[in-house]
């Protein structure tokens, strides 16, 4: 690419993004937002208080949040995403958090890792 072309395309770039920009800024739930976020710097001005502070006074008991949420701070192992693999000459599904399921290994030996890998039909959390 040559350099007048990259420099027009980050001119029509930097355009686009101002015409965004305005119209965010004529937006009244930023407006809204913005003035929230002023005011509540001066409240925590006026009484001397951090945003953790704050944060701790209006959720202060850490056993109400979420076990999800728990787990990850205690270095627990993470779970595994599910994997849907879909065999075209049965037609047959398997969904496995591992590479260890029986019908998975045994497509594995029948047909070869890459090919059963390539019958991947989605990745889930």
């Amino acid at each position: 690419m040559s350099l007048l072309s990259e420099y027009m395309k980050k001119e029509q770039l930097l355009k686009q993004l101002g015409e965004e920009l305005k119209q965010l800024e004529q937006d009244q739930r930023l407006t809204s937002e913005l003035e929230f976020k002023e005011k509540l710097e001066a409240l925590m001005k006026e009484y001397d208080k951090t945003p953790a502070a704050v944060i701790e006074m209006l959720d202060p008991q850490p056993d109400s949040r979420p076990a999800s949420a728990s787990q990850t701070n205690t270095g627990g192992r993470r779970k595994r995403k599910l994997k849907i693999y879909k065999n075209p000459n049965t037609g047959e599904v398997v969904e496995t958090r591992g590479g260890n399921q029986k019908t998975l290994k045994a497509w594995k030996d029948q047909y070869g890792n890459d090919t059963v890998e390539s019958w991947l039909v989605r990745v889930e959390d």
